[in-house]
């Protein structure tokens, strides 16, 4: 998936405000079981919430939650404390929920 801009993934964070953890990893990790669950998830909901085992050191939570953007093909929308956001569109464009706002691959103006 293409990752997010920072706009983008701003305004996922806020639609997620109001959802809640729809998965939960454990102290086990990231299984092949959570994987599953978390693509289901995806594949109806589009964007998850996703409760991640309290873990000591906070770079394990940077780590955990890259390893599953990467492994169920979705973007890392946001991870805050213990939760992390995910996004990934449905393939059929017209059964999409979320639009996201567009790419700014403009170049910026310059001042001068």
């Amino acid at each position: 998936m293409q990752p997010l801009t920072s706009s983008q993934a701003k305004y996922l964070r806020g639609l997620a405000h109001g959802l809640k953890p729809v998965v939960f990893v454990g102290q086990k990790g990231v299984t092949a079981a959570v994987l599953a669950s978390l693509s289901e998830a995806l594949g109806v909901h589009e964007l998850i919430k996703v409760k991640l085992a309290e873990l000591k050191e906070r770079g394990q939570r940077s780590s955990i939650a890259a390893a599953i953007a990467q492994n169920t093909d979705s973007a890392l929308a946001g991870l805050i404390g213990n939760v992390a956001i995910f996004y990934r569109p449905h393939p059929d464009r017209e059964k999409r929920k979320i639009k996201l706002p567009p790419r700014a691959d403009r170049p910026l103006p310059q001042n001068g």
